[in-house]
């Protein structure tokens, strides 16, 4: 079976995903064609245009396959190379456009949102990672369906596009270190990308409350930073210096390292369909937090949520720092990790 995986905005989780995907799952012939995750508006609508004048010999064969994410453009893809038709077309949902909280100052993202619309109608599978991420999906098209003029009626039709979606995470690499560490019970992790939707202003308040009330903690601020950073950092770095033990982007062995050790994981994120970031943490051991809202309440049992408020965070936290027999015990992640779902991954792939 030969199989083209499209990714046409390669960010670092749509990467591991498409990379532990080919090493997983067996019985493929896998081909993979991607684009780098920048200039986002340009990407998710010239990404066929891009490949059609720079991988048109690849194009031009025949696959069994496409698998493709929700940021490329099928439709205009399989349009531009009709044979491309006659393959099983499956989309794959990390994200969908409709439900992704735009900042105050960027215009409304309908191009990337019909994007979404047209791959979805093109396809013959759609999957998505969450039913949250399914469930807003359909919602946000429904919406976004009764603002064109015409009208449209659009039940019946997302209906049936419904029943052609499934749910299969991004499962876990099998990880090596998992449980190897000695988590410090008062390590606070991080490690989610340094941006206005994963709310960092939450995260380093209910913090610099904490130390001002005198809480002994340790803090490691990790993952992705890009050009353009939210203020907050900067006086949450000066503010928090005395409990920091890392700040910033570390290389690939610390960030396992500080995982391994680390005691909680906290998300206050306004924006999450999965979190790798999160998951990642909570298998190596760290006790993951995360606020009531987005996909979280199908992941976490509720000991592992609070109520998504500044103040709802403040008291988790500390109660888990000043009383360790308030922490619910290490969550079970092997349900997370690919040995759970590769059976169902060549399923969708090999069915109809």
């Amino acid at each position: 079976m030969r199989v083209l995986l499209l990714s046409a905005y390669e960010a670092l989780s749509h990467r591991y995903w498409a990379n532990s995907l080919m090493a997983h799952v067996d019985g493929v012939t896998w081909q993979s064609l991607s684009l780098p995750p920048r200039h986002f508006a340009w990407r998710i609508r010239g990404n066929p245009l891009s490949w059609w004048l720079k991988e048109h010999e690849t194009l031009s064969q025949p696959f069994d396959v496409l698998l493709a994410t929700s940021m490329v453009d099928l439709a205009t893809l399989v349009g531009l190379f009709p044979h491309l038709g006659r393959a099983k077309k499956i989309v794959y949902f990390h994200e969908n456009q409709f439900a992704y909280p735009e900042s105050s100052d960027q215009m409304p993202q309908v191009e990337a949102k019909m994007v979404n619309l047209y791959a979805t109608l093109a396809a013959d599978t759609l999957v998505f990672n969450t039913a949250y991420n399914r469930d807003s999906f359909f919602t946000g098209v429904r919406a976004f369906l009764k603002r064109m003029p015409e009208n449209l009626p659009a039940a019946k039709p997302l209906e049936a596009l419904r029943t052609r979606a499934r749910i299969l995470p991004v499962p876990l690499a099998c990880s090596s270190d998992a449980g190897a560490g000695q988590p410090h019970p008062r390590r606070i992790v991080w490690n989610h990308r340094w941006e206005y939707d994963k709310n960092p202003e939450d995260f380093f308040n209910v913090l610099m409350a904490l130390s001002e009330q005198g809480l002994a903690f340790e803090l490691a601020v990790l993952g992705q930073r890009f050009r353009k950073v939210p203020t907050i950092f900067a006086d949450a770095e000066k503010k928090l210096a005395r409990h920091s033990i890392a700040w910033g982007p570390q290389p690939e062995p610390v960030y396992r390292e500080l995982l391994a050790t680390a005691g909680i994981v906290v998300s206050t994120t306004w924006h999450e369909f999965q979190g790798l970031a999160i998951m990642e943490a909570a298998q190596r051991g760290a006790l993951p937090l995360v606020p009531d809202r987005l996909c979280f309440p199908e992941l976490y049992p509720v000991e592992y949520r609070y109520d998504g408020t500044p103040e709802g965070l403040y008291q988790r936290l500390h109660a888990w720092l000043s009383d360790p027999d308030t922490r619910p015990p290490r969550l079970g992640t092997a349900k997370w990790e690919w040995p759970a779902w590769q059976s169902a991954y060549l399923d969708v792939l090999t069915s109809g």
